[in-house]
């Protein structure tokens, strides 16, 4: 049917069909108007099917669909298992007895048409262009000329390793940077550049005074925006060159938590310091993998002369700063200012401290990636480790005893966590995803000692009871990610021990682990 001369679908459906109507109308226009979904109800037979797969209006008219009964349907564009996350990303297949057309088997359908010369998509290129000449494809598009399908060549072109790093700066770098020198330089590489690494990672770690070397992403072309924005000497889809990489000394991991264990282990064998967002691994596994690591990776004399037990290892390498990798978890809250004064004024009190801490977290869906115990690990693990490190933090004493208790949802991301401290002091964590939005997101509340002290989401700390202290208010929101990326930065300049002692980062890594299951 040739709508540009004049000609009426509806009626061509109509003799089409010997006036009965059609079966079925495949809707694969692209329009804000709703008139194509009116005519497709014109052209149906009495419960008929209408099937859209483009996009139109929704303005249906009720009476075009009452009186024949019709069926309205949206495709999932390539077919079953499009948008489901087992399907697309974990690979468990449809069963083909009972979905016969997955996605990979329609691709698989056309792809042997093709293949075999039974779908012939000739008539569908219009235009072919050399890759050199792209501009000129581009502006065929955007002119008034017609145009269907255009193909763009790749002659002469070898894929290698090496093309999947573009420079960025054509300026040379400093000499190659070695690891234990006393005021070394910081030179940063990031592996991932999703949405929370570009917002406020590495503008932090700019800030901080890092040099920012490389960046590796998945996606070549988030890669390239970050690494043009930003100043980073390169960018490359090969994660792996920048742990070769001798002009970087320390990485910062943000990619998805199921492969942080890997990205940490693969950076302790390197060599490199290491800055990962949370959190460290999903699992106990991981965490004795990642623990050793550590430890082969201090001195060699720390590492094969003094060895005695883990802790006592781990101990020994805390106290030793430079000439080893520092290790560090994203925890930024024990890093932001009201947080350091609370804990300046708990360092004067005496006697057992207990810790309120209402964490208004929100509804995420049950198939969002953070709910998956195997990508994300669960908000447990992935997000209330948070908040067990800040109250971990501020009693300054090893958590000895732990408990969750959950409400009766799928998800698990409704609970309530119960802390002892080696000091008698006690801790909740009240992590609720069952709350109202416009109640503050967190609240920490401390009473020790006849006084009380109140953390309200990070912008008013109030002190009850404590003399020379009443208030201390924020015009902004700050829970510390700059102060925690210029601590890590300061501590490879220095030669100084990790900001956070590994000691701690395991134990919220195990009883977050441990809680979760």
């Amino acid at each position: 049917v040739d709508l540009s001369a004049g000609e009426d679908p509806v009626q061509a459906a109509e003799c089409f069909s010997r006036g009965r109507g059609v079966d079925a109308v495949l809707v694969t226009a692209a329009t804000r108007s709703s008139e194509p979904m009116h005519q497709a109800a014109l052209m149906c037979r009495k419960r008929g099917r209408i099937v859209l797969v483009g996009v139109t209006g929704l303005e249906l008219s009720r009476d075009d669909f009452f009186k024949k009964e019709l069926t309205f349907q949206v495709s999932a564009s390539y077919g079953p298992g499009r948008y489901d996350p087992n399907y697309e990303d974990k690979g468990q297949d449809y069963p083909v007895g009972f979905v016969r057309w997955t996605e990979q088997r329609n691709f698989e359908a056309v792809l042997d048409m093709l293949a075999d010369g039974r779908l012939d998509v000739k008539p569908l290129i219009s235009h072919r262009f050399d890759i050199a000449e792209a501009g000129k494809a581009y502006e065929l598009v955007g002119g008034s000329a017609p145009s269907l399908g255009i193909l763009l060549s790749y002659p002469g072109i070898e894929i290698t390793p090496e093309a999947r790093t573009v420079s960025l700066d054509s300026t040379p770098h400093p000499r190659p940077l070695s690891r234990g020198e006393r005021g070394e330089a910081a030179s940063v590489s990031f592996v991932g550049s999703g949405n929370y690494a570009t917002a406020v990672l590495i503008p932090a770690f700019k800030e901080a005074g890092a040099y920012l070397r490389s960046v590796a992403s998945s996606a070549g072309v988030s890669g390239v925006h970050a690494g043009r924005k930003f100043g980073f000497d390169e960018t490359t889809t090969d994660s792996d060159r920048i742990f070769s990489d001798d002009q970087t000394n320390a990485v910062v991991i943000t990619t998805r938590h199921d492969s942080h264990a890997h990205f940490v282990l693969q950076a302790l064998k390197a060599g490199k310091h290491l800055f990962v967002e949370k959190p460290l691994c999903l699992t106990l596994e991981e965490l004795a993998e990642i623990e050793g690591a550590y430890i082969d990776a201090l001195t060699p004399a720390l590492a094969q002369g003094e060895r005695g037990s883990s802790r006592e290892v781990l101990s020994q390498g805390e106290r030793r700063g430079g000439g080893k990798p520092i290790v560090m978890v994203g925890f930024n809250r024990r890093f932001a200012p009201q947080v350091q004064k609370m804990r300046r004024l708990l360092e004067g009190v005496k006697g057992p401290k207990s810790f309120i801490m209402t964490v208004n977290a929100g509804a995420i869906p049950a198939d969002h990636w953070t709910q998956d115990p195997e990508i994300g690990g669960g908000r447990i693990i992935g997000e209330a480790c948070h908040f067990i490190d800040l109250l971990r933090y501020l009693a300054d004493h090893p958590i000895t005893a732990y408990s969750l208790s959950a409400m009766d949802v799928s998800t698990a991301d409704t609970v309530t966590l119960q802390l002892s401290f080696a000091d008698g002091s006690i801790g909740t964590v009240h992590y609720f995803a069952n709350g109202n939005k416009s109640f503050p997101k967190e609240r920490l509340e401390v009473f020790c000692a006849g006084r009380v002290l109140q953390l309200d989401n990070f912008r008013k700390l109030t002190g009850f009871g404590w003399p020379g202290f009443k208030k201390m208010k924020l015009w902004k929101q700050d829970k510390g990610q700059k102060a925690c990326a210029k601590a890590f930065i300061d501590a490879i300049r220095e030669g100084k021990a990790s900001p956070i002692p590994l000691d701690q980062i395991l134990e919220v890594s195990r009883i977050s682990i441990e809680l979760a299951e």
